[in-house]
């Protein structure tokens, strides 16, 4: 790996990974970003889908539905509402996020958002077999 940068993903319940990864790939709320190194300073919210970081042994996915990633030029640091490593995501865990999205997304005052969290797990679903 010739360029690289520390990555850290943590959620309330565990930390997920701290590594050395060339790249991370993240779901932004107003779109999709690619993080590397040198990358100018910025803070932003996630949107539910799947994060990815380019480690030395290869890529490393992670299901997320929300939170936010610190992306400076020597570190990136996601805190994620919820995150799960994709191989440990099943169709049901994912089933219980839709439903738990639907249920906030009736009082939401922002139903374009809601929607589109609900949209997205409903993606994530898709994208890992179910």
């Amino acid at each position: 790996m010739a360029a690289s940068f520390a990555f850290d993903l943590v959620s309330p319940e565990r930390r997920l990974a701290s590594a050395e990864v060339s790249e991370v790939q993240i779901p932004g709320a107003d779109g999709d970003l690619t993080a590397m190194p040198g990358h100018a300073p910025v803070i932003t919210t996630l949107r539910a889908g799947i994060l990815r970081a380019n480690v030395a042994g290869g890529a490393q996915a992670y299901a997320v539905t929300g939170g936010f990633a610190e992306i400076g030029a020597a570190s990136v640091t996601v805190l994620a509402e919820r995150a799960v490593p994709l191989s440990e995501a099943t169709p049901a865990m994912i089933d219980a996020l839709v439903a738990d999205a639907r249920a906030r997304a009736e009082g939401a005052s922002d139903r374009d958002a809601a929607d589109k969290a609900v949209a997205d797990l409903l993606a994530l679903r898709a994208a890992i077999g179910g």
